[in-house]
């Protein structure tokens, strides 16, 4: 007896780990978000270029010729030519390459801002994403403190600018100068340490999230989380971790502190040119933001901030919210940093053979967004839907349509009903799922008369709460009512200005 085919198997629908879908609210959030920082960024004199989502991986210095696939951090694939490529990690990698590639005809100092998502090869977790967006701005060809400065001073515009408020924020700044020469005193200085150098300062990076203890276990053998993930620390004696924590949980106090040279067995001294020069930039900045009116509210030094990434070789500096709030299930939430960056004089260098000094500040847009709307400091209630031109006759679609073309010949939201017109109640409700503030009906008796009916959704959402009868009667009558059809567009609008919802 022959087997009967097997029924082919349901496809089922299901997102990958650390990605998230948008609804139109959250893309009206993110809208009216990137709109106040792109105000910002552009009033600094910075101007938009865009570079594409996916950059050769050698370029984005994270190719790895010891294993047969480059995907620490980064999404990779290779090339139908053989060539690796990646997603890109962050907007400024692709900035260099831009930048070297068009060198001469761009004028020095380049500013320049970009907008986009970035993609992390990165176990996901709470807070954590593969794709995240993120808007950036950079000068390229100032080696100025001043163009550290001014960006310093512009992440805390921009903080104000979401709404948030002095006092529940700041700009902290260091310098990975000073950083190198704490790496140098301990052992770890030149490129044969770079990997070891790098998991220190990533270390050094979780303090605030990881309290001392934790960022102890990384420095040393490695820690576990609360996952049971476990991360492999740097491998440093207990004496050079106990040296290291001391340096950056020290406070905020610009002056060099005291530096125990020969710290542990074999280590190297402090190149003090390093760290002098280090601590100089610090103090101009500190006092280039004062000058401006940048008080240590806004803006301070910080010997904490280290910013994971290798590339900087100046002033590093981020943004933190100082605001403690809950999640959804009670639990105490703070933010920590929402944006960062740094100067970076190697990165355009590795292209052109040639110093070329650069600066540049990034915000997490995804990560700020959610603070922001957790704090209720972001609007993410559901735009206004179109105005909703009902079918009451079938063979009139033609008259149904050239209604809808007039509203959008106004300018106004407009769509007719496209889905089975049997039922009237189902088109209403279809209406107020699409948060419609009003909808058109006009059956053969109004058609005869030259009429049309407009019902306000909006107003008649109320309706259940009012227990007066006679209000409620008045309120009926306003909720639902007929005018000309000549006065379809003027009594929209009406309808539109009654309720504040943007049409034009």
């Amino acid at each position: 007896m022959a087997e009967k085919p097997k029924k082919p198997q349901k496809l089922r629908a299901r997102l990958p780990r650390g990605l998230a879908d948008l609804r139109p609210a959250e893309i009206a959030a993110t809208r009216a978000m990137v709109g106040k920082i792109r105000e910002v960024y552009e009033r600094y004199g910075f101007e938009p270029v865009e570079t594409p989502a996916m950059e050769y991986t050698d370029a984005l210095g994270k190719f790895l010729p010891d294993q047969d696939r480059p995907n620490e951090g980064v999404f990779s694939f290779q090339d139908d030519d053989e060539q690796w490529i990646s997603l890109r990690y962050d907007l400024t990698a692709p900035l260099a390459r831009y930048v070297a590639e068009n060198f001469d005809t761009l004028p020095k100092p380049y500013r320049s801002y970009r907008e986009g998502y970035v993609y992390r090869n990165e176990k996901p977790g709470p807070g954590r994403f593969r794709q995240f967006m993120q808007f950036d701005a950079d000068t390229v060809g100032s080696a100025s403190p001043a163009a550290d400065a001014e960006m310093c001073m512009m992440a805390a515009d921009t903080m104000e600018a979401l709404g948030i408020e002095r006092g529940q924020y700041v700009v902290k700044v260091n310098n990975r100068k000073v950083l190198d020469g704490v790496m140098e005193s301990i052992g770890l200085g030149g490129e044969e340490n770079a990997g070891r150098r790098l998991t220190v300062l990533r270390a050094i990076d979780k303090l605030d999230r990881l309290g001392v203890d934790g960022v102890k276990q990384l420095l040393g053998e490695g820690r576990k989380d609360e996952s049971g993930d476990y991360t492999k620390g740097a491998g440093l004696s207990s004496e050079k971790i106990g040296y290291v924590v001391k340096q950056f949980d020290g406070g905020v106090e610009i002056h060099p502190p005291t530096i125990q040279v020969n710290v542990a067995t074999n280590a190297p001294e402090i190149n003090p040119t390093i760290l002098e020069q280090g601590y100089s930039e610090l103090k101009e900045i500190e006092r280039l933001v004062a000058t401006a009116g940048y008080g240590a509210d806004r803006i301070k030094i910080d010997r904490s901030v280290v910013r994971g990434l290798e590339y900087y070789t100046g002033p590093v500096f981020e943004v933190e919210l100082l605001l403690d709030t809950k999640d959804e299930k009670g639990r105490p939430v703070r933010f920590g940093s929402v944006g960062g960056g740094g100067r970076y004089d190697g990165l355009v260098s590795r292209f052109r053979g040639e110093p070329v000094p650069a600066t540049g500040f990034s915000i997490g847009v995804s990560r700020l967004q959610a603070a922001l709307t957790m704090l209720g400091k972001l609007d993410i209630t559901p735009e206004s839907g179109p105005v909703v031109v009902t079918v009451f006759d079938r063979d009139r679609i033609a008259d149904y349509q050239k209604m809808v073309a007039a509203l959008r010949n106004a300018n106004i939201r407009a769509e007719l009903y496209l889905g089975n017109p049997r039922n009237m109640g189902n088109q209403l409700k279809y209406a107020d799922r699409r948060n419609s503030p009003c909808v058109i009906i006009q059956g053969s008796d109004e058609k005869a008369n030259g009429r049309i009916q407009i019902k306000d959704l909006i107003l008649g959402a109320g309706l259940s709460e009012i227990r007066d009868r006679e209000e409620y009667l008045k309120k009926q009558t306003a909720a639902q009512y007929e005018v000309d059809e000549g006065r379809l567009v003027e009594a929209v609008r009406e309808v539109l200005a009654r309720h504040e919802v943007k049409w034009g």
